[in-house]
């Protein structure tokens, strides 16, 4: 009995404190998610600055729980009270909650999300763990007390795709952060949690909160916080929205300062020493049976080496140590690679670096989609290599009259399959050494007048 009445007293009093933070929360952080501008709230006003949303928070303080399901991509819900986690149901109950399990005067309130950023993806999503928020109660104490509101995301889905981590992961959680939280640290709860994504990304972890990472596929203990946000915002492929938040500016520059914080502290092995003058060039090698392999290689290296530059080989794993990674990018002047995940690598370079992206049939769209809108976010110098018919080997497959090679939009329309199995990975490229050297020679002259 006197266990029992002292775990009350601790709880009484945890929600004396966290009522103060609901308050200041409700005033500072409950915003609409942009969506490409769907939203009035998401918009700006005609001179340049946010429009308030205090309408919006008034229209919100009186209820438990806010969800968002308004967008193609991703839902987000808001359990807006103090809440206990417990990991076995993978729910957030209400605290102190009028709408208890046997009340007969509310109706308990509940929302299921499953945090992750594809949900137009049926067969993915099925992959992604399913959370709960009620405003029910449960009959289980506090074990573990957090000072700041729980963030949930889940690493299931793509992961272990660099693009994936970066697109469907870690830029969404800057949004979401960036947008939900802009004056408050969080603590992050991960969903379908891997111990080797965890290992890779735990030192950016750390530029995202000064908290430890809830892990909630290992839980035995309950965890208890002011708050609790399900889902991440996402703006769009290798999108972020800018936004002049007086608490928290963010843009796509801005996230590439927090990478500089996160890796510029990390123990990495030194990169090779510059060459004097000359401009370094990151080349990102792809081999085997992967796709969008460049044949020629080692002439286009020849190339680029006659051209000017100090050219070095990477080719990333699944475990490549990003700290050495980001060492050796961020103090590069460019990259070349033909489109394929291990460009989202050019995050590391720095604003006026070169970025040359090589794209095959059929790949137009998404070298578009992804890393040429990156390239234009982060101020790089981008040049694109579009290959001809005749540098593809679908020519010497199918014909160069053939409809794969002259018309791949027809083959692609509406059929991703036919997108991923002949034009990303049934397709490998031999460049023309003539034409590449004309690209090859702009992209010299950029990248000197970034070194000089």
């Amino acid at each position: 009995m006197k266990q029992t009445r002292g775990t009350e007293k601790l709880c009484f009093a945890f929600m004396l404190v966290v009522a103060v933070q609901i308050s200041l929360l409700l005033i500072f952080r409950i915003t609409s998610p942009t969506n490409q501008g769907k939203e009035a709230l998401a918009s700006k006003t005609s001179n340049g600055s946010l429009p308030s949303s205090w309408a919006l928070i008034q229209s919100l303080q009186g209820e438990p729980i806010i969800c968002d399901r308004t967008h193609d991509n991703y839902d987000w819900c808001f359990l807006n009270r103090p809440t206990i986690l417990d990991s076995n149901s993978t729910t957030f109950y209400s605290i102190g909650s009028q709408h208890s399990q046997n009340s007969t005067t509310k109706p308990t309130i509940m929302e299921k999300v499953r945090p992750y950023p594809r949900k137009w993806e049926n067969f993915t999503m099925s992959l992604v763990s399913e959370i709960t928020l009620t405003t029910s109660s449960i009959d289980k104490p506090c074990e573990i007390y957090h000072e700041s509101p729980a963030l949930v995301f889940s690493v299931s889905g793509y992961t272990g795709n660099f693009f994936h981590d970066f697109n469907d992961g870690i830029i969404p959680l800057y949004v979401t952060i960036s947008t939900l939280f802009p004056d408050q640290d969080v603590t992050l709860v991960i969903a379908d949690f891997t111990n080797w994504w965890y290992s890779k990304y735990e030192v950016l972890l750390r530029a995202f909160t000064k908290h430890g990472i809830v892990n909630l596929a290992n839980q035995t203990s309950t965890h208890c916080f002011p708050s609790a946000a399900v889902g991440l915002i996402s703006h769009g492929p290798m999108t972020i929205l800018p936004n002049d938040h007086p608490f928290h500016k963010s843009s796509f520059l801005e996230f590439r300062s927090l990478l500089e914080i996160a890796y510029s502290k990390c123990h990495a092995t030194p990169p090779p020493p510059l060459k004097e003058g000359k401009p370094r060039l990151v080349f990102m090698s792809r081999a085997g049976k992967v796709g969008r392999v460049i044949l020629n290689q080692h002439e286009i290296i020849k190339a680029a080496d006659k051209a000017g530059f100090d050219v070095v080989l990477f080719q990333p794993t699944k475990f490549t140590y990003l700290c050495d990674a980001y060492r050796l990018i961020n103090g590069s002047h460019g990259m070349i690679g033909v489109h394929g995940a291990a460009l989202t690598h050019s995050l590391f370079l720095r604003p006026g670096s070169v970025l040359i992206q090589i794209v095959p049939l059929g790949n137009e769209w998404l070298a578009d989609s992804y890393f040429k809108n990156l390239a234009n976010s982060l101020k790089f110098e981008y040049v694109e290599y579009m290959i001809r018919a005749k540098e593809s080997s679908l020519a010497e497959k199918y014909g160069l009259n053939h409809t794969i090679v002259t018309n791949p939009n027809l083959i692609i329309r509406g059929n991703w399959s036919a997108l991923d199995s002949i034009y990303l990975k049934g397709q490998d490229v031999t460049l023309d050494l003539n034409r590449f050297r004309t690209y090859i020679e702009i992209a010299y002259s950029k990248a000197k007048r970034f070194i000089d």
